[in-house]
C-alpha cells in the first residue's frame, strides 16, 4: 500500500463506504483479522475439548512478548489487566504514600487515574495536586512548575484525553527522577499512534487499554510494571498468577511463590479465550505497520483537518503542541450542542469531551473522509 496517502490501510478495518469515522480515541474500528481472529476464538471456546492446560498459557504469553516490544521491553515486565482502572489500582498499591506527600495530575484528566489516586491519598493523608496550564504554558511546563520534594507520584497521560494536548513525557520524566517522584503514565490515548520507549522514560508503572490505538477488543489491557516493583503486591490473589501454576494437577499445592516478572499482577481472567486471539491479531497489525509509520501517516490527516478546521472558524491547537493522532477544536458555545448531530447526519463520527470536538482518525480514513467531516463542520454556521 502507499503509506504516504490517506486511507493507506482502509481495506484492513471493517469501515464501510460512506462512514468518516474519527474516534479511534473513544473505541477503534475493528480490523478485518480481528474480527476473523474473534470469530475462530469463539468457535473454539464452543469446543472446549479441544483446549488443553497448555492452551491457558501460550497465547497469553504471544500476547505479553507482543505487548513489551512495542515499548521497548520484555514479556516479563508486562501484566494483562481488564482496564486502566486496574493498572492504576496497582500502582497506587506499590508506590506507597506517606502523610503530606503530593501526587501530581492533569487538570480534567480521565477520571480513572483521579479517583484512584484520590482514595490512597485520603487512607494516607496526603494530597492530590491538580496541575493547571497558565495561558500559553505547556503542560511539561505546568508539571515541572509544580515539583518539589513533597511530590512523591506524577501520573499522567502523553497526550490529553480531552483534545490530544501534548505532555512532553521525556522532560517529566527528568523533572519526577530529579524530584525524587515515581512516574505513572496513562499510555491509552498514545501507545500504538506514538512511539513509546519505557528505556528511556524510567516509569514506574505504565499502562494502556486494548480497545483504542492497539485496536483490540474491549476488557482487555496492559502494564507495564519496572522491576524494581516486580516482586510488590497485586490487588488480587488468582490460581493462575502463582509459581508453577501450569501444572494444573497441582493447585492444590497452594505455593505462596508467583510467576516470575509481572505475571503476579494478571487479572484472574487473564486467559480469556475469545478475547486473547483478537488482541494478538491487532498487536501484530500494530507491529507489521510500525508507529513510527502510523504517526506519521496520522500527522498528515490531522494536520489537514486542522488547517481546514481553523478556516471554519474552529480553533485547532498547533501542531508542536499535540499529539500526532488527535487534534481537539475548540467549539465554539453556539455550535457545541449542534456539532455531533450535524456530523452524523453526513456520515461523520468524532467525540466531544470537555471544550473540544476530539478528531481521532486512524489508517482507515481516507481524503474523502476528511473533505466530508470539513463539509459537515461547514453546515454549523457562525
Amino acid at each position: 500500500m502507499d503509506h504516504d496517502a490517506p486511507g493507506s490501510g482502509r481495506a484492513a478495518f471493517d469501515v464501510p463506504p460512506g462512514i468518516a469515522y474519527f474516534d479511534t480515541a473513544n473505541l477503534s474500528p475493528h480490523l478485518h483479522r480481528v474480527r476473523e481472529a474473534g470469530e475462530a476464538a469463539l468457535r473454539r471456546r464452543g469446543r472446549p475439548w479441544t483446549i488443553t492446560g497448555a492452551d491457558w498459557f501460550t497465547d497469553v504469553e504471544r500476547l505479553r512478548g507482543l505487548f513489551g516490544a512495542l515499548i521497548g521491553t520484555d514479556a516479563e515486565a508486562i501484566a494483562l489487566v481488564p482496564a486502566t482502572s486496574y493498572g492504576m489500582a496497582v500502582a497506587a498499591r506499590n508506590l506507597a504514600l506517606a502523610p503530606g506527600d503530593r501526587v501530581l495530575v492533569l487538570a480534567e484528566e480521565y477520571p480513572s487515574g483521579v479517583h484512584t489516586w484520590r482514595v490512597a491519598a485520603r487512607a494516607a493523608g496526603a494530597e492530590v495536586v491538580t496541575v493547571a496550564r497558565e495561558a500559553g504554558q505547556s503542560w511539561a511546563g505546568a508539571v515541572l512548575d509544580a515539583l518539589d520534594e513533597r511530590v512523591a507520584v506524577v501520573s499522567v497521560p502523553n497526550v490529553h484525553w480531552t483534545d490530544g494536548a501534548l505532555v512532553d513525557l521525556p522532560a517529566v520524566a527528568a523533572g519526577a527522577r530529579a524530584a525524587g517522584a515515581r512516574l505513572v503514565v496513562d499510555g491509552s490515548q498514545s501507545i500504538g499512534a506514538m512511539p513509546f520507549d519505557v528505556g528511556e522514560l524510567r516509569p514506574d508503572f505504565a499502562m494502556s487499554v486494548g480497545y483504542k490505538w492497539l485496536l483490540g477488543p474491549f476488557g482487555l489491557g496492559y502494564l507495564y510494571v519496572a522491576e524494581q516493583h516486580r516482586d510488590g503486591q497485586p490487588i488480587e490473589q488468582n490460581w493462575i498468577n502463582r509459581a508453577g501454576s501450569q501444572d494444573i494437577a497441582r493447585l492444590l499445592d497452594y505455593p505462596d511463590e508467583y510467576q516470575p516478572g509481572a505475571r503476579r499482577f494478571d487479572v484472574g481472567q487473564r486467559t480469556g479465550f475469545e478475547l486473547v486471539p483478537m488482541a494478538v491479531a491487532a498487536l501484530e497489525q500494530v507491529a507489521a505497520w510500525g508507529v513510527e509509520r502510523i504517526a506519521a501517516e496520522l500527522a498528515r490527516v490531522t494536520a489537514t483537518i486542522g488547517a481546514r478546521a481553523a478556516a471554519l472558524g474552529f480553533d485547532p491547537a498547533p501542531a508542536d503542541g499535540r499529539g500526532p493522532h488527535m487534534l481537539g477544536l475548540a467549539v465554539p458555545d453556539s455550535r457545541r450542542d449542534g456539532v455531533l448531530p450535524a456530523l452524523a447526519a453526513a456520515g461523520c463520527f468524532a467525540s466531544v469531551r470537555g471544550r473540544s470536538l476530539r478528531v481521532a482518525p486512524h489508517l482507515h480514513v481516507t481524503g474523502d473522509d476528511v473533505e466530508q467531516l470539513v463539509a459537515a463542520l461547514g453546515t454549523l454556521g457562525d
